[in-house]
């Protein structure tokens, strides 16, 4: 009994991350024009939150990686791979996000004196 609770739970914890991953929206290309228009102080906060959104998805692919999927439970391998794969393409836009972001704070913006 309690090894068909722990599998029923696993299951569920399963189904609800594919569900959660698969909810998630990769956006669309990057278009660096619309930094254009940021601030300076816009820009370097626009830095960190594209920073912390690469930790979490990083956080979460590696939670998805470390899942112990049952033999029994058919294809959730192939959802464990899948959405592994999408986090992977996730934080490869967050990371030309963030490299655009960058480029336009180091042409527009003057370093700091400190």
């Amino acid at each position: 009994m309690n090894l068909l609770i722990s599998s029923a739970g696993r299951l569920s914890a399963l189904l609800a991350l594919s569900l959660a991953a698969g909810c998630s929206s990769l956006g669309g290309a990057v278009n660096p024009a619309k930094y254009d228009s940021m601030t300076c102080a816009e820009l370097n906060t626009a830095v960190g939150d594209t920073a912390r959104d690469i930790s979490q998805t990083a956080i979460t692919r590696g939670k998805v990686a470390n899942t112990s999927v049952p033999n029994w439970l058919l294809g959730g391998t192939r959802v464990k791979s899948a959405v592994a794969k999408r986090e992977t393409a996730r934080i490869e836009l967050l990371k030309q996000r963030q490299e655009a972001i960058v480029a336009t704070r180091a042409n527009r913006c003057p370093r700091s004196a400190g």
